[in-house]
């Protein structure tokens, strides 16, 4: 019984975290998981080539 709720725990937050990148990238965050409301650091962004 304590597999099986641990089993249900485990896929409940899987869910809501996929649930969540999902709702994010639909809405036009440019960056998940970045302080600030999605807004990214610019350190880690590629130059775009001409």
């Amino acid at each position: 019984m304590e597999n099986m709720i641990a089993v249900l725990v485990i896929v409940i937050l899987v869910g809501s975290a996929a649930a969540y990148l999902i709702k994010a990238k639909r809405s036009g965050v440019k960056c998940v998981g970045c302080p600030a409301g999605g807004n990214c650091s610019s350190k880690n962004k590629k130059k775009k080539r001409n």
